[in-house]
């Protein structure tokens, strides 16, 4: 985000894992999963690679990538967390990062840009600072129209079709979480269950897929929890819209089940920890479509 850097190529921001025939009325979305990390934004962090992957939720679209068979599409964004976060609003800026004013439009006020993980972030989740000087946001605005705007124009894309097709969808936001709490978190240092469920606190879903989601884990054997310490990012609340036929639930997992989190390598759960969630999602899609269609 160096504006004397030279110009650069855009690369794909994400890509779509889609069914021969969508049979099933849900769409998975991993927004945090990506791991192009473009040379010039690695040469513009103080950090080294390793430490930028801290906000990662690595191979989450692995996880997810039976989507296609059991009828449904994933979209993953392909670009990583630590450069855009498609997971808030555009333009959730800090700041004290940039070079100048920002426009008026700008959300500079939100709890998440007072953690440092607004938009462009300013920390990553052991909270070490990212970049060393200053941005510019004609740099960043282009970066969100190059990125962020087509992820999210697919995601819209997928929901209407499915809503379309089926009368409604289920919106699944596929997420990973550290074991315990980061130094930037309310939780900080506690260790956390296997799977947290957000809805917003029952405002962007039916109580049913809720409800569902977390008989199917508990059934399986892990321990579940609601609402704590995540209830959902902007897209859970900004696309989760029951009474309008779309239900979006966050569901975070705890990395220890899948990955050694000091060398990011997967560990021998990660097939069944996989398996397990093709059974929740099978579970979601199997959920009677009167209790999801919209409101009358």
């Amino acid at each position: 985000m160096d504006g004397n850097a030279p110009e650069r190529q855009p690369a794909p921001s994400h890509r779509i894992d889609r069914p021969a025939w969508q049979t099933a009325p849900v769409v998975l979305a991993s927004p945090h999963s990506g791991r192009d990390y473009r040379a010039e934004f690695v040469s513009a962090s103080r950090l080294d690679l390793a430490t930028l992957r801290r906000s990662e939720d690595s191979y989450v679209d692995e996880l997810f990538a039976f989507a296609p068979d059991i009828g449904a599409p994933l979209l993953a964004a392909l670009f990583p967390r630590a450069f855009i976060d498609p997971n808030r609003e555009a333009y959730e800026l800090d700041p004290t990062m940039f070079e100048g004013t920002l426009p008026s439009f700008a959300n500079v006020a939100s709890n998440r840009v007072a953690a440092g993980l607004g938009t462009v972030a300013r920390v990553v989740a052991s909270g070490d600072e990212i970049y060393g000087t200053k941005l510019r946001f004609d740099d960043v605005a282009r970066d969100i129209e190059i990125y962020y705007r087509p992820y999210h124009a697919a995601l819209q894309s997928l929901i209407e079709a499915t809503r379309e097709r089926f009368g409604h969808c289920v919106l699944i936001d596929c997420h990973s979480m550290p074991s315990t709490g980061a130094v930037i978190e309310r939780d900080a240092g506690v260790n956390r269950v296997d799977i947290v469920l957000g809805d917003a606190y029952g405002a962007s879903c039916a109580p049913v897929v809720t409800n569902a989601a977390e008989q199917a884990f508990r059934d399986l054997g892990y321990a579940v929890a609601r609402n704590a310490p995540y209830s959902g990012g902007f897209t859970t609340r900004h696309y989760g819209r029951p009474h309008a036929g779309t239900h979006a639930l966050q569901i975070e997992i705890n990395r220890r089940l899948y990955m050694d989190e000091a060398t990011y390598d997967r560990r021998p759960y990660f097939a069944t920890l996989s398996r397990d969630l093709r059974s929740v999602v099978t579970a979601l899609a199997e959920i009677e479509g009167a209790a999801l269609a919209p409101a009358a």
